[in-house]
């Protein structure tokens, strides 16, 4: 016979580790499974210094390895694979993956979200040593120092609201005339005196030698183009949330993001979507492993 588990969680990012945790200590049978390592996007930031507990901070990776081993210790159980697709439409739900077939009785969702990335040559190479996807993880590197935004949207403004109050100089960088941004961001970023806007341009390269050292831009309308020096660059153009898989098994939002509540609950009973890939106000560590925790409790009402 085939085993079906009372809970698969896919994704091992802080939501899918906290989750595992929760059930392994309640008693569920369930496993976690995770194509790469233990914490997902956090695993690739350099130093946490916003998560409680680390008062002189933590890396994203060690950060990760301890969630994994927090929740193994209580018999959580880990499956190294890739999800390629799901079938929710029965009671028994069936997750296809490159070791099998995995069957369970409720479903968590913690794929989480990746960074839309500009696409330039150099720019993975230089993740971490000046280009940066998020400021209020990054931004404290850069206390009197002059940056660059890319991005014009609500996060890209936030973004640079955030690092002016850091950083000597804030250049925002954007491919239209005006912000694209809910006006409530407008007004306080545009009378911020440390904050100079580049309209109509995009940035087409990036200056670096051992650091990014400045990046060259492009005014979309004239064709002129430049180089303009700062010590970082914050790439804020979006993200990507991880739903590929899903082919359409659950509801997803205008932003590809799956939608939930704070409950957690989808429009499938018995299926979950927790951390940065459901639809919610603030994507962070802590917004994802309360995520976890109260995808369990609603688990176990389901299952009882």
């Amino acid at each position: 016979m085939e085993r079906i588990y009372d809970l698969v969680v896919i994704g091992g990012g802080p939501a899918g580790y906290t989750a595992a945790l929760y059930a392994a200590r309640a008693g569920l049978d369930s496993v976690l499974i995770e194509k790469l390592s233990a914490g997902g996007q956090m695993a690739l930031t350099g130093e946490i210094d916003n998560y409680p507990g680390f008062e002189e901070g933590v890396d994203g990776l060690s950060l990760g390895l301890k969630m994994q081993q927090g929740a193994e210790k209580f018999g959580a159980k880990t499956e190294c694979a890739e999800v390629v697709s799901v079938d929710f439409s029965e009671r028994i739900k069936k997750v296809e993956t490159t070791s099998g077939t995995f069957l369970a009785k409720t479903v968590i969702v913690s794929t989480g979200a990746n960074p839309r990335e500009l696409g330039l040559e150099n720019e993975a190479e230089f993740v971490g040593k000046g280009v940066h996807y998020c400021a209020h993880c990054d931004g404290r590197f850069y206390k009197n120092k002059t940056v660059i935004v890319v991005g014009g949207g609500n996060s890209a403004t936030a973004d640079a609201l955030y690092l002016s109050r850091l950083a000597q100089k804030v250049i925002v960088v954007h491919r239209r005339n005006e912000l694209k941004a809910t006006k409530i961001y407008h007004e306080p970023l545009l009378k911020a005196e440390n904050v100079e806007f580049l309209w109509d341009s995009s940035v087409i390269g990036l200056l670096a030698e051992e650091r990014i050292k400045g990046a060259k831009i492009k005014n979309l309308k004239t064709g002129e183009e430049k180089e303009v020096l700062c010590d970082g660059v914050f790439i804020s153009i979006g993200r990507k949330p991880a739903t590929e898989f899903l082919n359409g098994a659950l509801n997803l939002d205008e932003g590809g993001y799956i939608i939930a509540d704070e409950s957690t609950k989808t429009n499938v009973e018995g299926v979950y979507a927790v951390g940065d890939v459901r639809s919610k106000v603030l994507r962070q560590i802590v917004t994802a492993v309360a995520d976890g925790a109260v995808a369990v409790h609603y688990a176990e009402e389901y299952l009882a």
